[in-house]
């Protein structure tokens, strides 16, 4: 299993809209996706214009797939991606799960 985590600043204003793309997106790319098995955002309540995305994927083919759909190059690498600052990119691998 691949497990991504994206710390993702966005620049000021942008969480309502953020998180509205975000939300149109989770059922129409992740949702459909086979090796996608799981695909979580995160708002911090003290942190605005942040957003935590934690994402669990089968294998490298599987977020390979992910991030080379229509949907995700549209409002992923599209408009979601205008209203970031900055992020950082992390792959972890799972050592316990309950």
């Amino acid at each position: 299993m691949l497990a991504k985590v994206f710390p993702i600043k966005l620049k000021d204003g942008n969480q309502a809209k953020a998180e509205a793309i975000v939300a149109a997106f989770a059922p129409k790319g992740p949702g459909t996706e086979d090796g996608t098995l799981s695909f979580r955002v995160y708002r911090d309540p003290n942190n605005v214009d942040y957003l935590l995305f934690v994402e669990h994927f089968a294998d490298q083919a599987a977020y390979d797939a992910h991030t080379g759909s229509d949907v995700y190059r549209e409002l992923i690498a599209g408009q979601f991606a205008e209203l970031i600052m900055e992020f950082v990119e992390i792959d972890h691998e799972l050592i316990a799960s309950v």
